[in-house]
């Protein structure tokens, strides 16, 4: 659920009911709706996966102490998520716990910085312009690109794609490679989003029938109109797929290959270089001594990790 790409399946999360009203939880993904509370926001979810305890983080002194004032005082480290993105965060059965690959890495940095941390749900297009003010960072699957960079600092901890996925056996014979004329549902503010009215134009110039788009403020509406056949299409983050393949019990499936993969970052006001340094350094000690690639893995995900932490590295 958020501009620019994604890649790789996740394997095995819980159960769902389904049934026609399908919910996953989602980009989010998969069951969930929007919420505004602050430490949630849907009443639908899909069951918690995962878990990560950020007591076993040591502190990471050096990087500890190159915190701003305000934060390191403060013992808090205030995070702004869209937790309707499963895998990558999405809410609890609890209906209030924000769960997921990326909560689970922002608690790790947090612990790496002895700080405590506090995430907020929250729409996806609204995190980034309160970055300094409501938050002190942002994780989101947000893909590192060079519009994003000009507006906050990205560090960057894993890389991966998008996919397609359809009903299972592809009943309309769809060709990855031209989606002129189908209907196709994607999340609102996604890279996909984005992508496929491109995609759209490009067939109208081409003389073919333009895309249908269904856009859905969440990812599980997306999820659960292609299950029930209202699209033909949908188009996402590639864990994301992978979960909703694994939550629909394999009533959807991928279409084709991972593909436009890119690196996705935490995001910081891009005044605040003090604080984009410190979670650099933490994330590189995490890096370094395998936790990310624990986080990860236990979500399916381990080879997604990067080796390096970068600030608002260079992106094709």
């Amino acid at each position: 659920m958020r501009p620019t790409q994604r890649k790789l399946p996740l394997a095995g999360l819980v159960a769902l009911t389904a049934t026609s009203a399908l919910v996953l939880s989602a980009c989010t993904d998969a069951s969930q709706q929007s919420g505004s509370e602050e430490t949630g926001g849907s009443e639908e979810t899909s069951s918690a996966a995962p878990t990560f305890d950020p007591s076993s983080v040591e502190v990471n002194e050096e990087a500890a102490a190159l915190l701003p004032e305000d934060v390191a005082s403060a013992g808090t480290l205030t995070v702004g998520s869209n937790t309707e993105y499963a895998p990558a965060e999405f809410v609890a059965e609890d209906g209030r716990t924000p769960v997921g690959f990326d909560i689970d890495t922002i608690h790790a940095v947090g612990a790496a910085l002895g700080l405590d941390v506090e995430v907020q749900s929250a729409d996806f297009p609204a995190i980034i312009p309160a970055l300094g003010t409501k938050y002190d960072a942002g994780i989101s699957s947000f893909t590192i690109t060079e519009e994003r960079m000009e507006q906050a600092n990205m560090i960057a901890f894993l890389n991966a794609g998008s996919a397609y996925a359809v009903a299972s056996g592809n009943p309309d014979d769809v060709d990855p490679e031209n989606l002129c004329g189908l209907t196709v549902a994607v999340q609102t503010g996604t890279i996909q989003d984005e992508d496929i009215a491109v995609q759209s134009t490009e067939c109208e110039a081409a003389g073919e029938e333009p895309i249908e788009i269904l856009q859905y403020e969440s990812q599980a509406d997306a999820t659960t109109n292609l299950v029930g056949g209202k699209a033909q299409v949908m188009y996402a983050d590639s864990p994301v797929v992978g979960y909703a393949v694994e939550q629909t019990g394999g009533q959807i499936e991928q279409l084709g290959e991972v593909f436009d993969s890119a690196p996705q970052g935490i995001v910081v006001a891009k005044d605040d270089t003090e604080l984009a340094e410190a979670i650099r350094a933490a994330m590189q000690g995490l890096m370094d001594d395998g936790t990310l690639a624990e986080v990860l893995g236990a979500w399916g995900s381990e080879d997604a990790a990067l080796d390096t932490a970068e600030i608002n590295p260079s992106v094709g």
